[in-house]
């Protein structure tokens, strides 16, 4: 790979996520504070991010893979995405919101895995080259969630009274322009020839479903949902909560759990090699439930530290469980089935484990809010002990022992979202 091609997928990849990050990190202040939404219509807001999940293998699979170059429709969909950044700009209630926003995950989430499509396609060694690229993406999310705190200062209590969230989706908008143009510049990536007929079960993943019939597997499957539904509770919540208790520059200090992501990105090999998959993956859910006891019992003030730790800890929670997830699950389907399961994990966790996330996340912040405020402690104790459930039930039920073996010769394809 070339100079030249390196500078342009950095680029798009920085760019890629650099959206996400301008407006998703501060969606619940602004849904709360600008447009005045309840708990359950902030949950219904998020969960369209899982029918985004849920409706993008269908693009990728029927439309991307089959007829058109993936650069060429990554181009078009952020091009229509800036159109409904700026209908969400201008959008006064969550009614009128609520569309714009559904629409949008809808086309946004087939991107992620148009970028990694473009990259792979542009790669001798991709095990070697890709992750050098990927970085760039969680440089744009944390530049992004810089430039809202100490650039614009749109999420300081002066900024969020005055309406200043509202801006963050102009400015992902323009990024987003920006993406859809320069997606034109970007190497061909052609469509590959087909080959045998494409069905509904092959795009989800539901060839892989034989899987469950390995008792370990399945515990797995079980543990991968429900532990999603405390995972939605921090993205639904984590911004709006910072904001609430008046903790400084809120989504810059969020963006500590992206550069801990990275770090504990680079320690996952050596711990999954040294402690197996059981544990590996054990280490990840008790994170969630000492981040949340962190976050319930944390504040603004002298135990701000608690806050910190908590964001920091995103890196175990995400890295040790998802990251790991995926090696199992490759490692489990075989030559046969490596795509049609993690398309199945995909949909299992950010489709129907994130929606039961969002709706269950948005129910109790709502029970938990008077008219004296948000009764925090609670809201994250909650998920706290759902994150601890799941982690007794996997350590009950899961007995797999040994170290996993990981087959990685094989780079995933573009249904990986």
């Amino acid at each position: 790979m070339n100079l030249t091609t390196r500078v342009k997928l950095s680029a798009m990849m920085f760019l890629q996520f650099f959206i996400w990050g301008a407006w998703f990190v501060t969606l619940g202040p602004f849904l709360g504070a600008t447009l005045h939404a309840t708990g359950a219509q902030t949950g219904e807001v998020f969960s369209t991010q899982s029918w985004g999940a849920i409706i993008a293998p269908f693009i990728i699979g029927l439309i991307a893979d089959r007829y058109f170059n993936a650069e060429r429709i990554l181009g078009v969909l952020h091009l229509i995405g800036a159109v409904l950044m700026y209908q969400m700009y201008t959008a006064a209630d969550i009614a009128v919101f609520y569309p714009y926003v559904l629409g949008y995950m809808v086309i946004y989430m087939p991107t992620l895995a148009l970028v990694n499509s473009v990259s792979f396609n542009q790669m001798n060694d991709p095990e070697k080259e890709f992750s050098s690229i990927r970085i760039f993406g969680t440089i744009g999310w944390i530049i992004a969630g810089l430039a809202i705190s100490y650039l614009f200062h749109w999420d300081s209590p002066e900024g969020i009274q005055a309406g200043l969230l509202q801006k963050t989706f102009l400015m992902a908008g323009v990024a987003s322009a920006l993406l859809g143009l320069f997606s034109f510049t970007l190497p061909a990536t052609p469509p590959k020839p087909s080959v045998g007929k494409v069905t509904i079960s092959t795009l989800l993943g539901l060839d892989a479903l034989k899987l469950l019939k390995d008792k370990n597997f399945a515990v797995f499957f079980i543990a991968s949902i429900l532990i999603c539904i405390p995972l939605a509770f921090y993205y639904q919540n984590a911004s709006a909560f910072l904001t609430d208790i008046k903790v400084d520059n809120p989504t810059g200090k969020m963006t500590i759990g992206q550069i801990s992501e990275v770090l504990f990105l680079l320690c996952l090999p050596i711990f999954f090699k040294k402690f197996g998959f059981k544990w590996t993956i054990l280490v990840g859910m008790l994170a969630w439930a000492i981040r949340y006891t962190l976050f319930a019992y944390g504040n603004a003030g002298e135990l701000s530290f608690m806050l910190i730790i908590g964001i920091a800890l995103h890196g175990v929670c995400y890295d040790f469980f998802f990251v790991s997830g995926q090696i199992y699950t490759d490692s489990k389907a075989g030559a046969q089935y490596k795509s049609a399961a993690q398309g199945m994990i995909t949909l299992a966790t950010y489709g129907v484990g994130m929606l039961i996330g969002f709706y269950v996340a948005g129910k109790i912040s709502d029970s938990y809010n008077s008219p004296a405020g948000h009764d925090w402690k609670m809201i994250w104790l909650i998920p706290a002990g759902i994150a601890g459930a799941v982690f007794l039930l996997f350590i009950l039920f899961f007995n797999e022992s040994g170290k996993t073996a990981v087959d990685s010769s094989e780079p995933k394809g573009r249904l990986e979202v």
